[in-house]
């Protein structure tokens, strides 16, 4: 299900007229008054120069993943396949042939390897749009730099497994494929997978040349499979020590780690730095903070002094370990959220990373929590399809100035940028 009741006590600010600034909701604290806990936050606001329109009568589909490189330069991944045919009536349909093609045909490849659109022999209805292909970088600016990725022709590699199409033309596919971007200090692209099956991670040059691949598709023997993945939705680069921290993930329940420049298996932990047991159950719409198993390993960042920190999405947690495994802390993001929270998670760019900001495509927030303590101080957004609304916030990413960029999946399919504005005060 992509809703279900919230139930955490967030105050939101209404908008002021003609203002465009994202205010920030302090979060109460009980049998303290409002003048003894006041605390000063970063401050947003929504920016609606970016991006700049996409070339070619390009459209987005789920955006899954985003990142900011050393250039500022931020680089997304969506499912083209996720698009509705009423969404690319500016494609040829008939170079696709039914609904249930084959992705990785010669038909699929044609656009960016989409398939399983339908809507043979009638050929292009419009003008716009047509799906964008996966991997897209642009400048600081917004604008598109390069785009690349899709299904391999030579079966050099298996791009992620999009989700099964919808009989119904008029609809999209579920909220699984490509899943999760990074790119390191090096200009390595890594990307995930979460597909009906898939197993496996890529690391592409910034060209989208493939490197090389962990894992194959339909091989994982579960959360201690050392070979294989599981549903990767998230990596980070410790260049210091060349290591590759995945977030494994949709279908596991671990934190897995590779050496960068091989891709040879180090090392994996489960929640509390314990081996992970597939055994447990999760059950359905009853978060735990205190559970002794992640449920979805679904967001990792890495700070700067050396500490890992970890998104259990439905347990509405983040853990905090050292990078040999050691469990450190944990903290709790609108704990009483049935649907799962801790969705995924960056850092502030002061240099001592004093703030976490965790977004939460349930509630439709960016909760700011104090990264040393993990307690939540403030919070922004609000649902809603408007520029600056949240209707499905799933990914998180901060540039070297502050500002935040957020992916949504599901109806919005979009890319937002909100501006470092300093620090104020949250406001009740």
């Amino acid at each position: 299900m992509k809703r279900s009741l919230v139930l955490t006590g967030a105050l939101v600010t209404a908008a002021i007229a003609g203002d465009t600034s994202v205010r920030i909701a302090a979060q109460p604290r009980a049998k303290k008054p409002r003048a003894a806990t006041a605390q000063m936050v970063p401050q947003f606001q929504y920016d609606k120069t970016f991006p700049k329109p996409l070339p070619n009568q390009w459209k987005l589909g789920h955006v899954a993943g985003v990142t900011v490189d050393a250039r500022d330069h931020v680089w997304i991944i969506q499912r083209p396949t996720s698009l509705k045919n009423s969404e690319m009536e500016a494609t040829d349909l008939s170079v696709y042939g039914a609904v249930g093609a084959n992705p990785g045909s010669a038909a699929s490849n044609a656009n960016g390897g989409v398939a399983n659109v339908g809507g043979a022999g009638r050929g292009p209805l419009a003008l716009c749009c047509r799906p964008a292909p996966p991997v897209i970088e642009f400048d600081h600016q917004g604008n598109v730099i390069q785009a690349w990725g899709g299904a391999s022709r030579m079966n050099e590699y298996e791009w992620p497994t999009p989700a099964p199409k919808s009989p119904d033309a008029s609809l999209g596919t579920g909220n699984f494929g490509e899943r999760g971007i990074y790119v390191d200090s090096k200009d390595n692209v890594w990307i995930g997978a979460d597909g009906p099956g898939d197993a496996q991670a890529l690391k592409f040059t910034r060209f989208g040349r493939l490197l090389f691949q962990i894992g194959k598709h339909g091989k994982s023997g579960g959360s201690n499979d050392i070979d294989n993945l599981n549903g990767a939705a998230g990596f980070v680069v410790d260049t210091k020590n060349n290591e590759l921290f995945v977030a494994d993930g949709l279908r596991n329940r671990r934190v897995i780690v590779f050496d960068a420049y091989s891709g040879k298996y180090k090392r994996h932990w489960g929640a509390y730095g314990k081996k992970p047991d597939d055994s447990v159950a999760m059950k359905q719409y009853q978060p735990d903070v205190k559970h002794p198993q992640f449920g979805d390993v679904h967001g990792i960042t890495l700070s700067r002094d050396g500490l890992l920190y970890v998104c259990d999405r439905v347990n509405n947690r983040v853990q905090v370990f050292k990078t040999d495994g050691t469990f450190v802390t944990e903290g709790a993001v609108a704990p009483k959220t049935l649907g799962g929270s801790a969705y995924d998670i960056a850092l502030s760019a002061d240099p001592g990373q004093r703030f976490a900001y965790v977004v939460d495509g349930m509630n439709q927030k960016v909760w700011i929590l104090d990264r040393r303590s993990l307690e939540t101080v403030g919070s922004f957004g609000h649902g809603g399809h408007a520029g600056g609304a949240f209707d499905a916030a799933n990914v998180i990413a901060t540039d070297s100035n502050g500002n935040i960029y957020v992916g949504e999946t599901w109806e919005s399919k979009r890319v937002q940028r909100f501006l470092y504005k300093g620090l104020g005060a949250a406001t009740p």
